[in-house]
């Protein structure tokens, strides 16, 4: 009796050992992970996240008697894969079946015995839509959705019956977008019309054009457009390196997702609360099938998107992009300069904005030259910019007074003048605008190569004239300047003066210190002299000027001729001889 119940005993323990074994392996063969299942809504937008590598599941039936289905997939921003198949189940899934975990019903025909056919498929970042009948065995549909690139979006629509509802815009056969003419600024567009606005009576109620433009490409929609304004916004406020460090524990995260492959659920959304239009900075919007895109950069490169909006249903539907380059600034033309060539740069209006340019190319090995500015009139800013293969070496304004700018060290400079305004000096006699009409808004300039020389000449210390009263008599004066320590030939002009001239202050005609030696005439020249003096204190030259007319007015003026660069005019000075001696 002992021996039975000792065998009983381990009969009955070897027995319950190896029990759970077998309902361990025939659980472990039926078990399945738990993913939340999807059913896909009829006549409604359905917004998925589709994350990177991850195939996503949307299932769905059909009623009975249905004649005929529509699949929509509209992808977001990148390519993706999606494709739709039928599942027929031989037999009914077994509901004595002992699963370990809790099952969607999906996930039970799943597991079931039956066959799948698939029934279509897409590649690629452009709406897709399949229209067919339905499969005569299917139990079960299942849309299959994923995205290789990276982490993405799309919308699904799926709608029974015959046709279409008009729940997406139409788009014309030929959706390219034309580039009609491209300016400077601005760029003109025109597209072939939509079908929506040209044949419904409400289209100008429910339906726009929206024209977008960005520098990086075009988008295949209009969520792209919208989620790389969002991106740009998020980067500039900082909201992606937030996120990206308020994430609780990656490791744990990312394991959950491979183990049970679970998704983030978005709800799905009607058809009246689809795309959300209004932060939408369209260039132009409306009905009409051509636009004018004004405001634009020069010589930069454009792309231009356009999408028909409706406004009823929130949905859209995109054109194939267009590209464009706006046209270059005019510029002015490069005029080369000569050797020793003496030039009046002048503008032919008033604007803040005309400029001229100017190339010279100095003789020698040294590569040096010198330039020699000075403005004309008086009444405009003038600023003149020097350059050498693209840098800057010398930028300033040029005023009344005599400007040298040395040139060294470069095969080729570019001379640039802008005028920037006019100042409020205005030239007070009449008589005096009416010589320097021609004068006005311009520059002398002139430009040599300077072979021996090791910088810019000296200047005198002063312009200014002197006169000797005591030695002032009625057939002649005596005048005074100062010299240089180099040595250089010194004129001397005179010009008498009419009773008005007199009465009007004289010699405001001559002070202009553009007028040169060759703008006057040789019958006034009295003397040219040579003159140098080492010591610059000591650098003093004067002259007798005879052959004059008791009791009249004169004025005097004295040039200092260079070999390089402009004569220098000294300020005219104004003498009347003594009527009695």
């Amino acid at each position: 009796m002992a021996l039975s119940w000792c065998l009983c005993a381990t009969v009955m323990l070897v027995w319950g050992s190896l029990l759970p074994q077998v309902h361990s392996v025939l659980a472990l063969e039926n078990e399945v992970p738990l993913r939340p299942a999807t059913w896909l809504p009829e006549g409604k937008i359905t917004s998925v996240t589709l994350p990177k590598g991850r195939t996503r599941r949307l299932y769905f039936t059909l009623k009975k008697k249905t004649s005929a289905m529509l699949v929509t997939v509209s992808p977001c921003t990148l390519p993706i894969e999606w494709s739709l198949a039928a599942r027929t189940l031989k037999d009914k899934p077994l509901k004595n079946l002992q699963w370990i975990t809790k099952k969607s019903t999906p996930e039970v025909w799943w597991r079931g015995p039956g066959t799948e056919e698939k029934i279509h498929s897409f590649t690629g970042d452009t709406a897709d839509t399949y229209n067919g009948p339905p499969h005569p065995h299917a139990s079960v549909y299942i849309l299959r959705l994923r995205s290789k690139q990276q982490t993405s979006r799309a919308t699904v629509f799926l709608h029974e019956g015959p046709g279409p509802l008009g729940i997406f815009p139409l788009m014309p056969a030929d959706p390219q977008v034309q580039t009609l003419g491209v300016g400077m600024t601005s760029v003109t567009l025109s597209w072939v019309p939509s079908a929506s606005i040209t044949s419904l009576p409400k289209a100008k109620n429910s339906y726009d054009y929206c024209v977008l433009i960005n520098s990086l490409q075009n988008y295949p929609s209009l969520c792209a457009a919208k989620e790389r304004k969002q991106r740009e916004k998020d980067q500039n406020q900082g909201k992606k390196e937030k996120k990206r460090q308020a994430t609780p524990w990656p490791i744990l995260k990312d394991w959950w997702w491979e183990q049970w492959d679970s998704y983030p659920e978005i709800p799905s959304l009607p058809s009246s609360l689809g795309e959300d239009f209004n932060d939408l900075q369209c260039a132009c919007q409306g009905t009409e099938n051509v636009c004018t895109v004004s405001e634009l950069l020069p010589d930069t490169s454009y792309y231009f998107d356009v999408f028909v909006i409706d406004k009823v249903n929130r949905t859209s539907a995109a054109y194939k992009g267009a590209f464009a380059r706006t046209h270059e600034e005019a510029r002015a033309a490069v005029v080369p300069l000569r050797e020793g060539e003496l030039r009046w740069v002048s503008f032919q209006d008033s604007g803040s904005n005309s400029q001229q340019l100017f190339s010279f190319h100095p003789r020698g090995w040294k590569q040096s030259g010198l330039l020699t500015l000075q403005s004309c009139g008086g009444g405009e800013k003038i600023k003149v910019t020097v350059s050498s293969k693209g840098q800057v070496l010398n930028s300033q304004g040029v005023g009344t007074d005599l400007i040298h700018i040395w040139l060294q060290g470069s095969p080729s400079y570019l001379i640039h003048f802008q005028q920037e305004g006019t100042t409020t000096s205005q030239v007070s006699s009449l008589t005096d605008a009416a010589r320097l009409e021609s004068l006005k808004a311009s520059v002398k300039m002139q430009v040599s190569s300077a072979f021996h020389r090791r910088g810019v000449p000296s200047l005198p210390s002063t312009l200014q004239i002197k006169s000797f009263n005591r030695l002032r008599g009625c057939n002649s004066v005596t005048l005074a300047w100062m010299g240089t320590e180099e040595r250089s030939l010194y004129c001397v002009y005179r010009r008498k003066l009419s009773s008005f001239d007199e009465e009007a202050g004289g010699a405001s005609a001559l002070n202009a210190p553009c007028l040169g030696p060759e703008s006057r005439s040789d019958t006034e020249r009295v003397l040219c002299k040579y003159f140098q003096e080492l010591n610059p204190r000591r650098a003093v030259t004067t002259a007798v000027i005879g052959g004059l007319e008791p009791g009249m007015a004169y004025v005097f003026d004295v040039y200092l001729m260079r070999r390089w660069g402009i004569p220098i005019k000294y300020v005219s000075k104004m003498l009347k001889t003594r009527k009695e001696c």
